[in-house]
């Protein structure tokens, strides 16, 4: 029993430790947001504010145009979201469901995308961009990422779970393939969909080379483009950088608060069906 009560006691250790390290840094950077910039050399009595003051919050998204950053980023990201989801699923259902040549074959083709790198494929997507004259545009910043792969393979899995008896009662109810698809197979493989969502959302939000290279104005950059551009024009005022990175990734910490139980549902489900 008492070695028992030790490991319990030891493992509380161990989580406790590895959640100040996760929480530490998060701290560190609240902290030195809501104070005025001239405490930063008081460090370290600068990790105890002694008072809350959001004038580097209303600075960095006025002032440093973090508003217009964080607008595109959720314009773009809604538009990625919306592609990825839509060609995905559809895709998905064409190779779980649907009897066609060479299918299989096909569907290996989608999976070997996926060990292509990104880098390998940059210059020759530049170029096409350039050649369509997109450059600065939001055509650049979304189109090349309406489809993937992953999607297609994660959400295939969830569609391979669902028995074909259903799919054979749906079609004698009069439902044909956009009628099951949406009131069966979308509802059963919810989780699985969720959990796609979710990192799409992410990929989509924290995309910096790509942006960099086909925008040129601050009118079409995305915020993590905005967020350099802070830190490096005011590299004497931490927090207003410090403040703009919290406003950043305020939208994906409540996101996934959220989704947090679709996220780990979609995940297991996925893993466990082939």
């Amino acid at each position: 029993m008492q070695v028992s009560g030790r490991r319990l006691f030891g493992r509380y250790c161990v989580l406790v430790g590895l959640a100040v390290i996760v929480v530490g840094p998060i701290y560190v950077a609240v902290a030195i947001a809501i104070q005025p910039g001239t405490r930063i050399v008081d460090f370290p009595a600068l990790l105890v504010p002694r008072s809350v003051e959001l004038g580097a919050f209303r600075t960095a998204f006025d002032q440093a145009h973090l508003g217009r950053y964080l607008l595109n980023s959720i314009l773009v990201t809604t538009a990625i979201v919306a592609g990825q989801v839509l060609t995905s699923v559809l895709a998905a259902y064409a190779f779980a469901f649907l009897d066609f040549p060479f299918r299989r074959t096909l569907f290996l083709v989608f999976l070997a995308t996926l060990m292509v790198p990104t880098e390998a494929t940059l210059v020759a997507n530049y170029d096409t961009i350039v050649r369509l004259q997109w450059l600065d545009t939001y055509q650049a910043l979304i189109v090349p990422f309406l489809a993937t792969a992953f999607g297609t393979f994660l959400l295939r899995q969830a569609f391979l779970g669902i028995p074909r008896d259903l799919r054979d009662a749906a079609a004698l109810d009069g439902f044909g393939h956009l009628g099951f698809l949406r009131h069966v197979a979308l509802p059963l493989a919810r989780p699985a969909l969720a959990a796609f969502t979710v990192f799409s959302v992410l990929l989509a939000w924290n995309q910096y080379l790509w942006p960099l290279l086909v925008t040129n104005e601050d009118r079409h950059r995305t915020v993590q483009i905005g967020l350099k551009a802070i830190a490096s024009s005011r590299l004497e005022e931490l927090n207003v950088t410090l403040a703009g990175a919290i406003l950043a990734a305020l939208p994906i910490f409540v996101l996934l608060v959220v989704f947090q139980r679709q996220l780990v549902r979609g995940i297991t489900s996925g893993a466990v069906k082939g």
